[in-house]
């Protein structure tokens, strides 16, 4: 087994600090931003009884032992979300929290296995509030920063331009000549119907690709690379089949409140309407980790004191960034470990 060069050493240390300074001085900004606005910032645990029930998110899993020696299966945290809403359905209605977070299997120039989300939440507001909410801390965090400019491999914006926003029907039939929507029926894809468009559109396309995974290979290939070039971009109205914990949009049968923002090319945030139909989001948690269990042969418990907590929570709505690939795209960092103070030590063969 071997190391990478130890983050400690004096010469390595050196040339990341301008960027571990900026991320301080961001930080500073945005906490400054939501007091202002009228948010309190909360501190959520990081143990949980489920770490998310996403299909394609791993987790670290512990053991909580008891003084009998009795052992409770416990996970570090994927992301805050389960606690913050338990939080706004206890009354709390704007809240933010820089949640250090944990996932397994990923490692990447974008991708940590112990990262920072900044989260935050807005009670009986409309998630178009959080777009605006993501071009003031796109700003504050250039200003922030000393930046007039953000960039990553080649592409920049200016974070200063009001972000354009593209539902992903547009995105589609723009970039892919790809009518999404077509081959969507409520919350069921018409995987026939998108194999053949997505072949027609040039993709190489897997016999045991479901209809989510030819919507990623669309969004990877042939849209993605598009976003946030010039100015954020706001990808917004996911497919109801991709809504995840997000509600549906009123009078709409094919899509979700949910969007997600693009600088440079890169991801930095997930928002949603939030679902608060128990009923619905219990059956979503269940085909998440059937899923799960099919493809890589493990699933999560469902926190069963969550899904109690949605049933009294308000109308809300709410949304993870990134808070780490924005320094790097504020500060001009090509691999997020330059952003980090201590990064996890890499280990390979």
């Amino acid at each position: 087994m071997r190391e990478s060069t130890p983050f400690w050493l004096p010469g390595p240390h050196a040339a990341r600090r301008p960027h571990l300074l900026a991320r301080g001085a961001i930080a500073k900004a945005l906490r400054a931003w939501f007091e202002t606005s009228g948010f309190t910032e909360v501190e959520t645990a990081t143990l949980q009884v489920s770490p998310g029930n996403e299909t394609h998110l791993h987790a670290f899993a512990t053991d909580l032992i008891g003084p009998g020696g009795e052992r409770h299966p416990l996970y570090l945290r994927t992301s805050p979300e389960f606690a913050c809403k338990k939080l706004l359905a206890a009354a709390e209605t704007k809240i933010f929290d820089f949640a250090r977070v944990f996932r397994n299997r990923e490692r990447g120039a974008l991708h940590h296995p112990e990262f920072t989300m900044l989260e935050w939440y807005r009670a009986n507001e409309p998630y178009e509030t959080l777009m605006d909410d993501c071009a003031a801390l796109l700003a504050e965090a250039a200003r922030a920063a000393g930046s007039k400019q953000f960039s990553f491999r080649g592409k920049t914006i200016d974070p200063f331009l009001a972000p354009e926003r593209v539902t992903v029907a547009e995105a589609f039939e723009r970039h892919a000549a790809i009518d999404l929507l077509a081959t969507v029926d409520g919350a069921e894809g018409n995987r026939a119907a998108l194999a053949v468009a997505a072949v027609k559109a040039g993709l190489r396309i897997a016999d045991d690709d479901t209809w989510g995974d030819i919507v990623s290979r669309v969004l990877a290939e042939r849209v993605d690379p598009h976003l946030g070039i010039g100015r954020a971009t706001i990808l917004y109205e996911y497919p109801l089949p991709l809504a995840a914990l997000a509600r549906a949009k009123p009078g709409s049968g094919k899509v979700a409140e949910r969007f997600e923002l693009y600088a440079c090319g890169v991801e930095l945030g997930n928002a949603f309407g939030e679902l608060t139909d128990v009923a619905e989001q219990r059956a979503r948690f269940t085909q998440a980790m059937d899923e799960k269990q099919r493809i890589h042969g493990e699933r999560y418990p469902i926190d069963e004191d969550f899904l109690s907590a949605l049933a009294e929570m308000p109308q809300a709505s709410g949304i993870a960034l990134g808070f780490d690939r924005l320094v790097m795209l504020a500060s001009g960092a090509q691999r997020i470990e330059q952003v980090i103070w201590t990064p996890v030590v890499q280990i390979g063969d």
